[in-house]
């Protein structure tokens, strides 16, 4: 039975009024930073405030992630120190179990899940856009999780979560789904079937890259997820105040950002294709692109604001390109306000399954015809 709380009203409104913001003793519209580190004991030993110490009691964190966990339709959200330690607490929560992952998924993840075996799990890593690759992957009665991550990283490949949740709870495995490209504003993980959902909130979720934080949200109150709240406490994983009142300021403007942001990529992929400098273009709006329809079903209000490309003469030209604009910042990460570029293969090293000729663009806030001006300026330089 699906417990979750529903609202009527919509993300937008939820991520607008953080909640209703403020304290009743100022009436201000703005939330205070609570930066208190530990809490008065009440006469008989007690904490009646429910507050007892800094490591997991914040008022500014527990606003954070009661807006997140309202955005999702989540019965309760966590936040950590970074996307990473949201995502690997999921992983040293669980006890030794068989995994399914995707092949292609933010590569740090990739790469500390290579190694997790020291953690008793064993990893299998497949097509997660191939429904049948994923049902032979599946273990009944072993496998414990699967993995997904959609629009994929930086292929932008897309998987049909609620198939493979589906498949996985036929199993008696569990689903949680990386959604930091989609955003809530996008895609709504919990409701297709997943019983977590992750984010890198450095990305979307803050959108002004001033901030390092990772979230969980949950479907339900689990085992795992009680452990999942032990580990992050016992690793002091929790993300500090300032930080957490930062993610709810860059949260009120969500909506609008990536709403505004997935249709200038949208309207940049569509005027790339066909140019004489690419191989190809990545973007799972695109009519070609072969999980268009499974985003259409799952993505709302757009298809993201990330896309790819893939520059004819491998990575010395793509890297040239990245060399040669202007309005684009050569820079990491994404999901801020600004338009970024990047050479990911650079990044992610040996093992990466990111051909070493593709170029990641971040669509921040720009004109799309300023954007598109400066990117065709850079690869006419090729042709």
């Amino acid at each position: 039975m699906d417990d979750r709380p529903r609202t009527i009203l919509k993300p937008q409104t939820i991520a607008a009024r953080a909640l209703g913001a403020g304290r009743p003793t100022t009436t201000a519209l703005t939330p205070p930073i609570d930066v208190a580190t530990t809490y008065l004991r009440d006469a008989d030993n007690g904490y009646s405030s429910g507050y007892v110490y800094g490591r997991q009691d914040n008022a500014s964190v527990q606003q954070a992630e009661a807006q997140i966990a309202d955005m999702e339709f989540a019965r309760e959200a966590l936040l950590f120190t970074s996307g990473m330690a949201a995502a690997t607490m999921v992983f040293l929560a669980l006890p030794p179990t068989h995994i399914v992952c995707p092949n292609v998924m933010y590569w740090g993840l990739r790469r500390w899940l290579q190694d997790v075996r020291r953690y008793g799990h064993d990893v299998t890593f497949v097509d997660m856009s191939n429904l049948d690759e994923v049902r032979a992957a599946i273990i009944p009665g072993k496998t414990g999780l699967v993995w997904i991550e959609t629009p994929s990283n930086p292929l932008w490949t897309i998987t049909d979560i609620a198939a493979v949740a589906e498949c996985a709870h036929r199993a008696g495995a569990l689903v949680c789904a990386d959604s930091t490209a989609a955003t809530p504003v996008l895609t709504q993980p919990l409701d297709l079937g997943a019983d977590i959902v992750m984010h890198s909130a450095t990305k979307y979720l803050n959108g002004h890259s001033d901030v390092v934080a990772g979230a969980l949200a949950t479907a339900h109150r689990t085992e795992l997820w009680e452990r999942i709240r032990s580990v992050r406490n016992q690793h002091g994983a929790v993300l500090g105040p300032f930080d957490a009142w930062l993610l709810t300021r860059g949260l009120r403007t969500l909506d609008l950002r990536v709403k505004e942001q997935s249709r200038s990529a949208r309207a940049l992929a569509t005027r790339l294709v066909g140019h004489p400098a690419l191989s190809s273009v990545l973007y799972p709006g695109l009519p070609d692109h072969p999980g268009r329809q499974v985003a259409a079903r799952q993505m709302s209000g757009g298809f993201g604001g990330m896309l790819s490309v893939r520059v004819k003469g491998g990575a010395a030209n793509a890297v040239a390109v990245a060399a040669n604009v202007h309005l684009w910042r050569r820079a990491t990460s994404f999901g801020g306000i600004e338009s970024l570029i990047e050479h990911r293969s650079s990044i992610e090293g040996d093992g990466s399954p990111c051909p070493d000729d593709l170029l990641r663009l971040s669509v921040g806030l720009e004109d799309p015809d300023d954007l598109y001006r400066d990117l065709s300026h850079a690869l006419n330089v090729l042709t």
